[in-house]
C-alpha cells in the first residue's frame, strides 16, 4: 500500500471518528455524564493519532490557518494557565480536558475535513440525525412519555419532548443549529430532487421537534434566526414567493399547535408569573449573583468550572438548589474565565464572522436575469452561520455551551465555516515544513498521552464510584468502593465528602465503636475541606460529628464557617439550629429553625419542620417549670 493510499485511509478514518463523535454525543443524552464524555475523549485521541500519521505520510499536507486559530490557541494557553492557578484542582482539570477536546476537534475538522464531499456528508448526516431525534421527541410529547431511553426524566420536564436529551432546552439548542442548514440546502443547494425533498421533510420534522420541546428560549432563538434567514434570501427575486408561502405555512402551523396544546399555553402564560416555578423570573434571580461573582473576580474569573462551587457564597434566598450553571452562557463565561477569557471567546466569534463575510463574496453567485444558480457552498455558509446565530441567541437564557454534544456541534460548524475561507484566498495555507511537522507532532503526542492517561484515570474512578452508588445503604462495601475511587483520584473533594458522610452515617447508628467512625469521618471531611475550601457542607458535617462526640465548643466554629460560606441556604440554617438544639440552647435553635423553615424546599428532608415543634415544647416546659 502506497503512502497516498494510507493517507486517504487516514483521512477516511478521521471522517468516521468525527462522525462517531457528532452522532454519539446527542444520542448519549448530550454526553453530559462522565462515561459518555470519556468515549468522546477516546475518539478524539484517535483522530489526533490519524492526523499525525497524515502529517508524515503526505509530504504535501498543508495546514489551513485562518485568523480564528490564533484566538483558539490563545484560549487554550489561557485555560492551561488558569488550571495551574485554580482553587479546586479536580474541577479545573475536568474543565481543561473539555477545552482540549474541543480545541483538537476544531483543528482536526478544519485541516482534514475541508473537502466539499466531507462537509456535505457531515451536514446531511447531522440533519437526518436531527430528524430522527425530533421524531423521538414528538413521540414523547404525544404519548406523555417520562422516559429518555431507560432514564426517567425529572418531573419538571414531563409533558415536553426532549428526544435523546434529558433537558428539552438542550434538544432545542441542538436542533436550532441544524434547522437553518436543512432549509438552506433545500432552497439554494445544488441537489437532486429526491435529496432536496428529504432535506425539506427533515427540516419540517426538526421544526416540529423544536416546537414540542416547549423551550421558550429555543422558540425565540429559532424565530429570530429564521427571520434573519428569510430576510437574507427574500432580497433575491426567485426566492420571494417560496419564502412567503413557507412563512405563511409556518405561522399557521405554529398558531394551530399553540391553540391545541394546553401545556404549551400554560408554560407561556407563566413566563413572568411570580407565583409559578416555571417562570423566567427565576433566571433573573440567578443572574444577579452571577454578576456579583464576576464583579468580585473581574479579570480572571473564579476559575475554570468553578461557578457552581463558588455560588453558595452569593446565593440569594430565592435559589435554594445547586444551580449548576448561570443559565446564561455569557455570564457563566465571565464568572468562570473573567474578562480575559471572555474576550478570547468573543474574539474567536468576531474573527469567524469576518471570515464568513469574506467567504460569502466567493461562494455566493451574483444574481442574473435568470436568477441565482444553486450552490452547496453558499447553502452551507448561509445555513451554518444562521445556525450559530441561533445558538448564540439561545445562550442568553440557557447553558447549551456546557452540554458537550452541543458545544462540539458549535465547534464543528465553526471549523467547517472557517475552512471555507480557502475558496476566498490562498493566503491562509501554511506549509509546516520539517520544523512545523515536528512541533505539531510533539504537541499532538503530548495531548494524546495526557488525554489518554486522564481518560484511563477517570474511567477507573468512575467504575468504583458507580459501584458505590449501587449500594442502597451506607455500608462497608460502599466505603470500600469510595476509598478505592479516592486512591485513584485523590483530588476529588466530592469523593472525600462522600466517604466522610458514609462514615458519619455508620457512626450515627450508635453501635459499639461509633466514636472511631465519627473520628474517621472528621478526617475525611477535613481532607475534602482542603481540596474544596468553598463547600460549606464539609464544615457543617465536621461540626455535627463533634456534637455527636459531645465536643460542642469545638463544633461551634465549624457551623459558623459553614454559614459564612453559604449564608442564605436553608440547609445550613437548619443545621445551625440543630447544633443549638444539641447544646440545649433552645431559644437560639428556635430562631434558626424559623429562619430555615421560610426557605425550606418541600422536596427535601424537613429538618427544621421536624425539630421546631420539639424545640417549642421544650421552651414551653422550661417556662412551666420556672413557675
Amino acid at each position: 500500500m502506497t503512502r497516498e493510499q494510507l493517507d486517504k485511509w487516514c483521512e477516511r478514518g478521521i471522517l468516521v471518528l468525527v462522525l462517531a463523535v457528532l452522532v454519539f454525543g446527542p444520542l448519549a443524552t448530550g454526553a453530559v455524564r462522565p462515561l459518555e464524555f470519556l468515549i468522546i475523549q477516546a475518539l478524539t485521541v484517535g483522530t489526533v493519532l490519524l492526523w499525525l500519521l497524515r502529517l508524515w505520510l503526505n509530504p504535501k499536507h498543508r495546514l489551513l490557518w485562518p485568523p480564528i486559530c490564533w484566538a483558539v490557541i490563545a484560549f487554550v494557553i489561557y485555560a492551561i494557565v488558569r488550571y495551574q492557578q485554580a482553587d479546586i484542582e479536580y474541577v479545573a482539570r475536568q474543565e481543561l480536558i473539555r477545552v482540549l477536546v474541543y480545541a483538537f476537534l476544531f483543528f482536526i475538522v478544519l485541516n482534514n475535513l475541508n473537502r466539499p464531499g466531507s462537509t456535505h456528508l457531515l451536514t446531511f448526516l447531522l440533519i437526518f440525525l436531527g430528524m430522527a431525534v425530533s421524531m423521538y421527541a414528538i413521540y414523547q410529547f404525544a404519548t406523555d412519555s417520562e422516559y429518555v431511553w431507560h432514564f426517567i426524566k425529572p418531573a419538571a420536564y414531563r409533558k415536553r419532548g426532549s428526544g435523546t436529551y434529558i433537558c428539552p432546552n438542550h434538544l432545542a439548542g441542538f436542533l436550532e443549529m441544524l434547522l437553518p442548514l436543512g432549509l438552506s440546502y433545500t432552497l439554494i443547494g445544488r441537489l437532486g430532487q429526491l435529496l432536496r425533498v428529504f432535506l425539506g421533510y427533515a427540516s419540517i420534522v426538526m421544526l416540529a421537534g423544536i416546537g414540542v420541546t416547549v423551550s421558550r428560549g429555543g422558540w425565540v432563538a429559532t424565530i429570530a434566526a429564521s427571520l434573519l434567514f428569510f430576510v437574507l434570501l427574500i432580497r433575491r427575486r426567485q426566492y420571494r414567493i417560496p419564502i412567503l408561502i413557507i412563512v405563511a405555512a409556518l405561522i399557521a402551523a405554529g398558531l394551530h399547535f399553540y391553540s391545541k396544546a394546553d401545556s404549551v399555553q400554560k408554560r407561556f402564560h407563566n413566563v413572568l408569573s411570580g407565583e409559578s416555578t416555571d417562570t423566567v423570573l427565576a433566571r433573573f434571580i440567578l443572574w444577579k449573583p452571577s454578576l456579583r461573582m464576576w464583579q468580585d473576580h473581574c479579570w480572571l474569573g473564579v476559575g475554570p468550572g468553578h461557578y457552581d462551587y463558588r455560588f453558595p457564597q452569593y446565593r440569594p434566598t430565592g435559589v435554594q438548589l445547586r444551580p449548576g450553571h448561570a443559565h446564561n452562557d455569557y455570564l457563566n463565561t465571565l464568572a468562570d474565565w473573567g474578562v480575559v477569557g471572555f474576550s478570547m471567546v468573543a474574539a474567536s466569534f468576531a474573527l469567524l464572522l469576518g471570515g464568513i463575510f469574506e467567504t460569502w463574496k466567493s461562494v455566493s453567485r451574483e444574481p442574473s436575469e435568470l436568477g441565482t444558480k444553486p450552490s452547496n457552498r453558499a447553502a452551507f455558509v448561509l445555513g451554518g452561520s444562521i445556525g450559530l446565530s441561533a445558538i448564540l441567541i439561545h445562550s442568553f437564557t440557557d447553558f447549551n455551551m456546557h452540554v458537550p454534544a452541543n458545544a462540539i456541534l458549535v465547534v464543528t460548524l465553526m471549523a467547517l465555516l472557517s475552512g471555507h475561507l480557502r475558496y476566498a484566498t490562498e493566503r491562509y495555507w501554511l506549509n509546516p515544513r520539517g520544523t512545523g511537522r515536528i512541533l505539531v507532532t510533539l504537541i499532538g503526542l503530548v495531548a494524546m498521552v495526557y488525554l489518554g492517561q486522564q481518560g484511563w484515570r477517570r474511567a477507573r474512578e468512575y467504575v468504583w464510584l458507580e459501584r458505590a452508588a449501587k449500594e442502597k445503604f451506607y455500608s462497608q462495601n460502599m466505603i470500600s468502593a469510595l476509598k478505592k475511587a479516592a486512591a485513584i483520584e485523590p483530588t476529588n473533594s466530592e469523593t472525600g465528602y462522600s466517604i466522610g458522610e458514609a462514615l458519619r452515617q455508620v457512626s450515627w447508628q450508635g453501635d459499639t465503636g461509633y466514636e472511631k467512625f465519627a473520628t474517621q469521618a472528621i478526617e475525611w471531611f477535613q481532607r475534602a475541606m482542603r481540596l474544596d475550601p468553598y463547600n460549606p457542607y464539609n464544615f457543617m458535617r465536621i461540626g455535627m460529628c463533634l456534637d455527636w462526640l459531645g465536643r460542642h465548643e469545638e463544633a461551634a466554629p465549624y457551623f459558623e464557617k459553614a454559614l459564612s460560606l453559604d449564608p442564605n441556604d436553608y440547609y445550613t440554617m437548619a443545621h445551625q439550629g440543630w447544633h443549638f438544639f444539641q447544646t440545649g440552647d433552645y431559644a437560639r435553635a428556635k430562631e434558626w429553625f424559623e429562619r430555615a423553615i421560610k426557605l425550606e424546599m418541600y422536596w427535601h428532608t424537613p429538618i427544621a419542620s421536624h425539630y421546631l415543634p420539639i424545640v417549642e415544647r421544650k421552651l414551653k416546659e422550661t417556662k412551666t417549670s420556672k413557675r
